[in-house]
């Protein structure tokens, strides 16, 4: 009955609010009596103390709650996807995660955790939500158009393909004018470029991106812009080739609605 009475100890210590003390508790379960008909709800235990902390959960230092304990409930559901691979508890550990980094503003570690789930996991019906969140988070560790324009250019490509591949979610999201603002920050980046190209006493290569614009983003707000510089200059046209360092991005296609899409069948 050893395996019961720890798990009724780390009972005892939630109730007392003694979350780590708990933790260890049901980790000398798990450790020592791994086919204990109490395991799987003692790693229950042990999310549930994981989510609380995630929550905003203190514990007491000097008689106040002031310690926040938001890495050690990351290892805990680290260690959780390590008993249970491949467990519904285990896929809802890692979800977890990266919603946490997600929430909290740490992009770059919620985008790796969420390209983890979906390879992970990729008949869960929650991908294409961790797909979204993946390209936002991409694109949130986009700087400004003087920076690098790489989380631009694959949150853009994340965004496609999930248009692709979920029409629903992309309607209800409004991916396609997500997209269309990209494209529009993209043709800054270059025109910027361009400018600086200019001011370095670079015509031909300023030419060269400015004829990117035009060709590429002829709708765009910089195109006008683009087309005068290449006139001053005196640049030959637009550029016949296009360099791999600038990725030139095809227009999306609208998807229509789900609605109208749907074949009618006469009753």
């Amino acid at each position: 009955n050893r395996d019961r009475a720890v798990f009724l100890l780390a009972n005892a210590n939630l109730i007392l609010g003694e979350r780590i003390a708990a933790f260890y508790n049901l980790d000398e379960l798990l450790d020592y009596y791994p086919a204990s008909p109490w395991y799987y709800r003692a790693l229950e235990k042990q999310y549930q103390i994981a989510d609380v902390y995630l929550n905003g959960a203190m514990d007491k230092f000097l008689f106040f709650r002031i310690v926040g304990r938001e890495d050690e409930a990351v290892e805990m559901l680290y260690r959780i996807q390590q008993r249970s691979p491949g467990s519904p508890l285990a896929e809802k550990a890692l979800l977890r995660t990266a919603d946490y980094y997600y929430n909290d503003g740490a992009f770059d570690l919620a985008s790796l955790v969420f390209q983890h789930y979906v390879r992970t996991y990729p008949r869960s019906p929650n991908v294409p939500q961790a797909k979204l969140k993946q390209a936002f988070s991409t694109l949130a560790q986009f700087r400004g158009v003087r920076f690098d324009a790489t989380p631009v250019i694959d949150a853009r490509q994340q965004l496609v393909d999930l248009m692709t591949t979920n029409p629903e979610l992309a309607e209800k999201e409004k991916l396609g004018d997500i997209v269309e603002r990209l494209d529009r920050t993209l043709s800054s980046k270059l025109f910027v470029t361009a400018q600086f190209l200019e001011r370095t006493h670079q015509p031909q290569a300023a030419a060269y991106y400015y004829g990117v614009i035009a060709r590429s983003y002829p709708d765009s707000p910089e195109a006008a812009g683009a087309r005068d510089r290449i006139s001053a200059i005196g640049a030959n046209g637009e550029p016949a080739t296009l360099p791999a360092a600038i990725p030139v991005l095809p227009p999306i296609e609208r998807i229509p609605s789900t609605t109208s899409a749907r074949p009618t069948t006469s009753p």
